[in-house]
């Protein structure tokens, strides 16, 4: 049976990371991050991303030590071989990837409605359409226009804050005021962390192309930790950038921070709204991807139908399984309430995270496991456990009471 073809070098991985990252990070979450955190905004984004690199290096060590799509399905599978629970990971893995595809989709209608009125369903149905056309073509085709994308999405962000540094800073007296009172200011900045992860996890997306990758055991680790880093600098970077020209109270009730930025820095905003929207179709055509490629794995480890293990011979991509992804994206945008449903995926994300985690400690402490390559001390997954079921409490309290 074809297979995956590995066509897929370090710098390419890396940018497919970093673009995922990226695109679903500072795009959308700048001005909700910033109405937690007040003047405080940049070291939120450090905070997070220092949250997130304990779970990254843990993806890390896994995608070298089982290089294999379907990621946390076959880490955790290894763990602790309970088939029920790696099929349950691999449907949680499909569904996280269906619904952010689907919030994508209904995202993008309204940046297109900036530069062209067009309705609802034809917009969402054209883009899912459209994309999964670009999934099925070939992987390194997708590949090229995500690193094409990425290219554009950080340059923009480059651009944001370059402006932003050499324009005329605010008056002192507007940044010195205080957005929140002197006793809730680090617990501002820990709740604007928390919201921060989110712009963090696109390493997860990252494992699951790991069979289209030349080298895999010191590609993906290398990927995983360059992307994590570079998003935290542009993170940091922009959000220093931002509040020279813009305070916090501004920018947390922006719809859209980054173009803020750019006119509050004598700028216009046009630009940099379109590689937003760019960057919100780059996002949806990575969770297409990534979905496919779990039902690929699983389907090889018999946790699917035989069905979404099919390759074309031509294209070299996993067809039946992009096809139901497809469909099922584009019922979830047309049909379903996508807001609560983004909210169950950030549970469910975090969930996979903790399990993910205590699987890598598992093998770790599992003597009869002989690996050697990329390895990091048992304290990083257990610190990503900690820290994914601290954000999980996090996110449950306020639902419970």
């Amino acid at each position: 049976m074809t297979g995956l073809k590995r066509t897929l070098g370090p710098v390419t991985v890396t940018f497919y990371g970093l673009g995922t990252i990226v695109g679903a990070g500072i795009y959308v979450l700048l001005g909700s991050v910033a109405s937690y955190t007040g003047e405080l905004l940049a070291y939120a984004f450090l905070i997070a991303g220092a949250i997130a690199v304990f779970t990254a290096l843990s993806y890390a060590e896994l995608s070298a030590r089982l290089p294999q799509c379907a990621g946390a399905t076959v880490y955790i599978d290894a763990a602790w071989q309970r088939r029920y629970l790696s099929i349950c990971v691999g449907w949680m893995l499909v569904f996280t990837g269906v619904v952010s595809a689907s919030a994508i989709a209904n995202g993008f209608v309204g940046y297109m409605n900036e530069f062209l009125a067009v309705g609802r369903v034809p917009a969402i149905s054209g883009l899912i359409l459209f994309l999964g056309a670009i999934a099925i073509l070939n992987m390194q085709a997708s590949a090229i226009l995500i690193f094409v994308v990425t290219v554009l999405e950080v340059a923009g962000l480059v651009w944001v804050t370059y402006t932003a540094s050499i324009a005329e800073p605010m008056a002192m007296a507007t940044i010195a005021e205080p957005q929140m009172a002197d006793s809730s200011l680090i617990f501002g900045v820990l709740l604007g962390s928390f919201v921060a992860f989110y712009a963090f996890i696109g390493f997860e997306d990252m494992v699951n192309i790991v069979e289209e990758v030349k080298n895999p055991k010191r590609t993906m680790p290398l990927a995983i930790i360059l992307a994590v880093v570079i998003a935290t600098v542009l993170y940091f970077a922009v959000a220093t950038a931002a509040l020279r020209v813009l305070p916090a109270s501004e920018l947390s009730v922006s719809d859209a921070p980054l173009s803020a930025i750019m006119q509050a820095s004598g700028g216009g905003g046009e630009l940099i709204s379109l590689i937003s929207l760019v960057a919100v179709i780059n996002g949806a055509l990575v969770q297409i991807i990534m979905a496919s490629r779990v039902l690929y794995g699983m389907a090889s480890k018999e946790m699917a139908l035989s069905l979404f293990l099919r390759v074309s011979k031509r294209t070299h991509t996993p067809i039946p399984a992009t096809l139901i992804v497809i469909g099922l994206i584009l019922v979830f945008a047309l049909m379903l309430p996508i807001t609560r449903l983004a909210q169950l995926t950030s549970l469910v994300m975090l969930v996979i995270f903790v399990l993910v985690n205590l699987a890598l400690l598992r093998l770790k402490s599992d003597s009869s496991v002989v690996y050697q390559g990329v390895q990091f001390p048992k304290a990083i997954p257990l610190l990503g456990a900690l820290t994914a079921f601290s954000l999980l409490l996090f996110q449950l309290i306020p639902l419970l009471f």
